[in-house]
């Protein structure tokens, strides 16, 4: 117990606390996400991934087992959710809703700073790597998902893609690396470009607390059974059993990626789904009302859930 208190408290409570800041803020200041999420996006994420990959000391093998498990992991859930959701009876959109929680975590907002406080360096250079990977099927695959139940196409989402700063913060950093054209980490270039990626990880946490204090639950919460079950007793199995298959030379590397599979839902399909799903749903139940309640009961849940899990993780049993 005396492990786990310790856990908590220098690797989530300092994550909770922040997002608790921001959930304040939203409740009693009514502040706008907007900005703060365009300053992330466009400005402040990008950093923190082009900074983290250019000076990342994992190899080049470690990055591409780290790429391929995320498509695996996402492909996985998708196709088991795709079963549990008709064997229990979803019906479209929430039949997308489901696939879209079950598929996709929150590696941004949530993800990152967990692994950087449990995991440090190597922890942060993983979630940024698993997050960058997954914004692009969520803008792809996810919107495919999304779209399939709306009866549009989805292509405008998909272009999207094209206008995701991480994506090109990614490719800059490893052709940087490849040419060997990076500067040192001392640089005032390289440590500017630091201090401002190091920004994003507060922000994130500010925005997923002002989001969740705007989440109405209501008729949704009884609904949260299965996608809740699916994110966190499946999910950190599939990532687990990936994990051991791809066989990563460094244990944190893999620790840190079965922590991010393990992570809450992903606030970004309910733009997806608000989009391209529509409003409609069955018995009063609307798809964006339970990917929001989705979101909710899952950070709320994943406090304890991301604890013990830190803590196995830790002690080695698993990898």
């Amino acid at each position: 117990m005396t492990a786990l208190i310790g856990i908590f408290t220098s690797a989530v409570l300092p994550i909770v606390a922040i997002a608790a800041v921001g959930a304040l803020l939203g409740r009693y200041k009514d502040v706008d996400p907007g900005p703060l999420n365009t300053a992330v996006v466009y400005v402040l994420a990008p950093a923190l991934v082009l900074h983290s990959l250019a000076l990342t000391e994992l190899a080049a093998g470690t990055l591409a087992r780290l790429a391929l498990g995320v498509v695996a992991f996402i492909a996985v859930m998708l196709v088991v959710a795709e079963g549990v959701g008709r064997a229990v009876g979803r019906e479209e959109p929430l039949l997308s809703v489901l696939l879209l929680v079950a598929a996709f975590t929150n590696s941004g907002n949530l993800g990152i700073p967990v692994s950087d406080f449990a995991f440090g360096d190597v922890g942060r250079q993983t979630a940024v790597l698993f997050l960058s990977v997954q914004s692009v099927l969520v803008y792809t695959v996810g919107v495919y998902v999304a779209s399939r139940s709306g009866g549009s196409s989805g292509l405008s989402g998909v272009r999207r893609v094209f206008h995701i700063p991480l994506v090109y913060a990614v490719i800059v950093a490893l052709i940087a690396r490849a040419a060997r054209i990076v500067p040192p980490a001392d640089s005032p270039s390289m440590e500017a470009l630091g201090m401002v990626g190091d920004a994003a990880i507060p922000v994130l946490l500010l925005i997923l607390g002002i989001q969740l204090s705007r989440t109405e639950y209501g008729a949704a919460l009884s609904s949260t059974a299965t996608p809740t079950a699916l994110r966190f007793l499946l999910a950190p199995v599939v990532g687990l059993g990936i994990a051991l298959l791809l066989g990563f030379e460094n244990p944190t590397v893999a620790r840190v990626f079965v922590l991010e599979t393990a992570m809450p839902a992903a606030i970004t399909p309910l733009v997806l789904v608000v989009e391209f799903a529509g409003e409609d749903g069955s018995g009063g139940l609307t798809a964006p009302a339970l990917v929001s309640t989705s979101v909710l009961v899952t950070t709320l849940l994943s406090i304890p859930v991301l604890t013990l899990l830190i803590a196995v993780l830790r002690s080695g049993i698993l990898i």
